[in-house]
């Protein structure tokens, strides 16, 4: 299963790409399609959360990155984290992925404007593209992308 069917899927370049839930077929498939990494915003406690997700990664030989975000309470500390995790690995081939791309659509946008690869007006068109963090309580407080 091609990683391009999961949810929300969206690619920002060709080594970055983001999503919702990874189907566990598309797990699979991600050595065979180029990835190095795959960063997981979504908690294990999560009702969406894939069983065995980092054994799965691991065993292909792709690096696995949890941040687990409180969806209802994502903080500055969980982005400085990312922020850090993207740094190390920007040169690699990656896919983000939460429940349904709200999470890491706002980190990666967040990320791509404070890294000057994005301009706010782009990162908040891409954000919308899939969801209204305003809409949501703890993301109109999170550090927002103005635009």
């Amino acid at each position: 299963m091609d990683i391009e069917a999961s949810y929300n899927f969206r690619r920002i370049t060709e080594r970055l790409t983001t999503s919702g839930i990874v189907h566990p077929d598309g797990l699979k498939a991600l050595r065979g399609q180029g990835y190095e990494v795959v960063v997981n915003l979504l908690p294990d406690t999560s009702e969406y959360a894939i069983p065995y997700e980092r054994d799965t990664v691991e065993s292909q030989g792709i690096e696995y990155i949890y941040i687990p975000v409180d969806f209802k309470r994502p903080t500055s500390s969980n982005f400085l984290q990312f922020s850090e995790a993207l740094d190390r690995v920007h040169e690699k081939k990656v896919h983000v992925h939460c429940a349904a791309n709200y999470r890491v659509s706002a980190f990666c946008s967040l990320y791509l404007v404070s890294r000057d690869r994005w301009g706010a007006e782009q990162a908040m068109e891409f954000i919308r593209s899939i969801w209204q963090p305003t809409e949501h309580p703890g993301w109109s407080e999170f550090p927002p992308v103005s635009g």
